[in-house]
């Protein structure tokens, strides 16, 4: 099992993200606000501003403070 810092000391099992995507679009905004009303929403970004979207293969979400690019820089490590 490979862990991955999602911002402020959460670590997220990178074998089990399909996805990281930018939050900006509708339909990825459309994705967190079904998560969140159906319980499957993970926000990780402690009150910051949402930069990146972590979507699992659980169908969980994960909302982080940290940069797509960064994501992907730390998951292929």
């Amino acid at each position: 099992m490979k862990l991955f810092d999602a911002g402020f000391g959460n670590f997220v099992n990178a074998e089990r993200v399909i996805s990281v995507v930018s939050p900006d679009s509708l339909p990825v905004r459309r994705l967190v606000q079904d998560a969140k009303n159906a319980g499957r929403l993970i926000d990780v970004s402690c009150g910051k501003k949402t930069k990146s979207v972590l979507i699992t293969d659980s169908d969980h979400i994960i909302c982080s403070a940290i940069e797509p690019d960064e994501i992907i820089g730390s998951i292929e490590k």
